[in-house]
């Protein structure tokens, strides 16, 4: 039985010699055929010709590629490659991981090409029916993150060359390239130079970084080289009129799993920023320094910010959370929970350009701040938000240069239409349109409290139920028509912030309400009276006395119930008068609904009697300007409307 045992075995390693034998004979052509089979399928895939001079295996761990270039079907030439050696380690090998050891590349070009409409990338954008099928297979975040790091980590060779690599993006007359001479790896290390090019003018980077495979480590920065003062992000300024520059920015990750969870920290910073872009502010934003120390936790179905993790801007520090859920629809929760913290870090800390109505606030005392968003887009009637910042012995000790007591002397108030300005005029008594708030009758101030913000006087210039009632709504029609805002927003806005719609006058308005509000900078009757005297109530109309002269032709403190409640129903859509009347002048029978309910509360604040109330209807009489834009529409546009007031105390 021993004898023919040994005979087995003999026999059987004959075969795996044989079998090696053969593999390595027929190395190349195995090679050629898996890559000709792949490079077949990605062809079809994606409409691509793909070609190679040459490819061959020398022993089981090096191969040479010659001549390969990608070439979409009738575009420009997408990738280049004069040749590509790599060298694999053989034991990862056998288990059918490519683990590259060192790898020498030259000549790798790839130019991104777009022409109008037509690129030679818009193949990476087109869904195919693979795609298609991917997509409707059950998330797992970590698998796929964790493929994605496999293969990354995989591909990072120990050693290696990169000469002669260009990156280069050309669209219609732009055009940028991205040179790299010679990048050399070196026991897991890089450093080079990147030469930028931009429509002629040529500026330097620098980048440099190394990596630990077996630990699942990587760190890189880039920062720009000696005579090159900064590094400006190419393409953004000439197609979106933005800009992105800062002197350094570095990166670094280590990679775990724990408890099957992908675990992914590091930190990343940034030195120097200056952003600019219409959307987020009318002025450049700068930023000293930058810095996010991250914990991030991946599961089959969530990604999510560990409260572990955290945020450095300038003098200021928080540790944000957020996780993303997903089953049938997102699920997403994040929070922060700010301590007691010296008051004065906060307003160091701003990004210059990004609050420039507060520019050298002092203060003393110190915050809180806890702030909570959970949105559940299974069940959105479920959503939970707040936001709230407290102060300890906080106090304003130097306004510097900031704005913050404009409201409480006349001043010169703009309006704008579209970030654009359309009327100047004071606020205040040299204004003959200018009414004091004794002067405008508690009926039209009622009937706007009520239809505007009633609990103004109350609260301290935020509603969150109100907000939390507007995102809920804004989810579920899945844009902003609902805002939340209170008269101490919209006054905020108006008075300050010019109406520039961007992020930055949203995080701005609440910071100045939250002021004003908080340090009683401006009495909440002053705060009233400015409103209702810069309000506006048509097409350049503004203000209560203008508004009743337009309407009705009389001062407000003639006004009736019928027209003050008409007068309150006009702010939220001043421009859009005309379509709450029929042609002949009368008012819409769907205004009725809208005059019971304010008629109700007058009722309640003892504004009107029982006897007024019961004889409240939508019935109104237009005089004056008004009358005609409503009846001849054609002869007025609304853009042109203006009352005599108007344009003659204009500045």
């Amino acid at each position: 039985m021993n004898k023919w045992l040994k005979r087995g075995a003999v026999f059987t390693s004959f075969l795996l010699i044989l079998a090696v034998i053969g593999l390595y004979l027929g190395r190349n052509q195995l090679l050629r055929y898996i890559a000709d089979s792949k490079i077949s399928r990605a062809e079809q895939l994606y409409g691509l010709n793909i070609r190679y001079c040459s490819l061959q295996m020398s022993g089981f761990t090096k191969i040479r590629l010659t001549g390969f270039t990608v070439v979409p079907a009738e575009r420009d030439t997408l990738l280049t490659l004069d040749s590509l050696h790599l060298n694999l380690n053989f034991f990862p090998l056998l288990l059918g991981r490519i683990d590259i050891h060192r790898v020498i590349t030259d000549g790798l070009s790839i130019h991104f090409v777009k022409r109008d409409s037509i690129s030679n990338y818009d193949f990476l954008f087109r869904p195919t029916d693979t795609l298609k099928s991917i997509s409707g297979k059950s998330l797992d975040f970590s698998r796929q993150v964790k493929g994605v790091l496999n293969m990354a980590f995989g591909f990072l060779p120990d050693n290696g060359e990169i000469r002669r690599f260009s990156i280069s993006q050309q669209r219609d007359s732009y055009f940028a390239t991205f040179n790299i001479p010679l990048l050399t790896v070196k026991d897991n290390a890089f450093y080079t130079d990147i030469i930028v090019t931009e429509n002629g003018t040529l500026k330097t980077w620098r980048t440099r970084g190394r990596f630990n495979r077996t630990e699942r480590q990587i760190e890189a920065g880039i920062y720009a080289a000696p005579g090159t003062p900064y590094i400006a992000i190419p393409y953004i300024e000439k197609y979106y009129n933005a800009s992105v520059a800062f002197d350094s920015l570095s990166l670094s990750l280590s990679e775990k799993e724990i408890k099957g969870k992908i675990v992914l920290s590091g930190s990343a910073s940034v030195n120097g920023l200056n952003v600019f872009h219409l959307g987020l502010s009318p002025d450049t934003i700068s930023m000293n320094n930058g810095s996010l120390n991250y914990n991030i936790n991946i599961g089959k179905q969530f990604i999510e910010l560990d409260s572990t993790s955290t945020v450095i801007f300038n003098e200021l520090n928080f540790n944000p959370y957020l996780k993303a859920e997903k089953y049938t629809k997102w699920h997403i929760r994040t929070s922060i929970n700010k301590q007691e913290f010296p008051s004065q870090q906060l307003f160091n800390s701003l990004p210059t350009g990004l609050f420039r109505h507060i520019k050298g606030l002092q203060t003393k005392g110190s915050l809180t701040y806890n702030f909570l968003l959970d949105v559940d887009f299974n069940k959105l009637s479920n959503l939970k938000f707040h936001s709230i910042m407290r102060g300890k012995s906080f106090g304003i000790t130097s306004y510097g240069n900031s704005e913050l007591t404009r409201m409480n002397g006349e001043f010169i108030y703009t309006a704008y239409e579209n970030g654009q300005p359309v009327r100047t005029f004071a606020v205040g008594p040299s204004n003959p349109n200018f009414r004091h708030l004794a002067d405008i009758p508690p009926l039209l101030q009622t009937a706007i409290l009520q239809s505007e913000d009633g609990g103004f006087f109350y609260h301290n210039g935020f509603m969150p139920d109100a907000i939390q009632s507007a995102l809920i709504y804004d989810l579920k029609v899945k844009r902003f028509a609902r805002g939340g805002s209170t008269i101490s927003m919209q006054l905020v806005k108006n008075v300050f912030l010019n109406r520039h719609k961007n992020i930055a006058r949203k995080l701005e308005e609440a910071l100045i309400v939250w002021l004003i509000e908080q340090q009683h900078i401006t009495s909440k009757e002053r705060m009233y009276e400015v409103y209702l005297n810069i309000v506006e109530w048509g097409p350049l109309v503004y203000g209560a006395c203008e508004a009743s002269h337009f309407y009705f032709d009389k001062e407000p403190s003639m006004l009736t119930a019928n027209e003050a409640i008409f007068m309150a129903s006009i702010i939220p859509k001043p421009k859009r008068f005309r379509s709450f009347f029929n042609s002949d002048g009368t008012l819409k029978e769907s205004q009725r609904g809208y005059f019971r309910v304010i008629a109700n509360r007058l009722k309640v604040k003892d504004i009107i009697t029982e006897e007024q109330l019961s004889a409240i209807t939508p019935e109104i009489e237009l005089k004056g300007a008004a009358k005609k834009a409503v009846i001849m529409p054609d002869v007025m546009p609304e853009d042109s409307i203006i009352t005599p007031q108007s344009a003659n105390h204009s500045f």
